[in-house]
């Protein structure tokens, strides 16, 4: 079994303090990394307005983070955003097994478009003469 998983890590940084998004953002990756993990993705997504006030803030400077790892590099990302006066909020999901289910599904569907396809593509014999089968289900 492999034993990398996937995260999605989004935090949400002070708007305050846009100069230092990137070198926040940085050093979370050098974290991953140091403990085993390989980011594959880190995407600012700018300042928006919070649902709710945080700190007295209303609004934040989003970051999203695509890890791969074990897991125990994200105990400690977690751990050091906790700590972390500029982080306001993070969310932590594992999205591994919801992208394995949702590419089995995809596959299913493509099988049976095709058989669908191959179905009513082949002719039938019916009282000597030939059709097609979704003329002969009266479509």
């Amino acid at each position: 079994m492999d034993n990398k998983r996937q995260y999605e890590v989004v935090f949400i940084v002070d708007p305050t303090v846009d100069d230092e998004v990137a070198r926040l953002t940085d050093s979370f990756k050098q974290i991953v990394t140091d403990q085993g993990g390989v980011v594959t993705k880190a995407e600012t997504m700018g300042k928006r307005q919070l649902a709710y006030e945080i700190l007295h803030q209303k609004e934040g400077t989003f970051v999203l983070m695509e890890i791969e790892g074990s897991g125990k590099e994200i105990a400690e990302l977690e751990r050091r955003m906790r700590v972390n006066d500029r982080v306001l909020r993070y969310l932590t999901v594992r999205v591994d097994e919801d992208r394995r289910r949702a590419e089995k599904l995809k596959n299913r569907r493509t099988r049976k478009a095709e058989k669908k396809a191959t179905r009513s593509a082949t002719p039938t014999r019916r009282g000597g003469a030939v059709e097609f089968a979704a003329e002969s289900n009266g479509e």
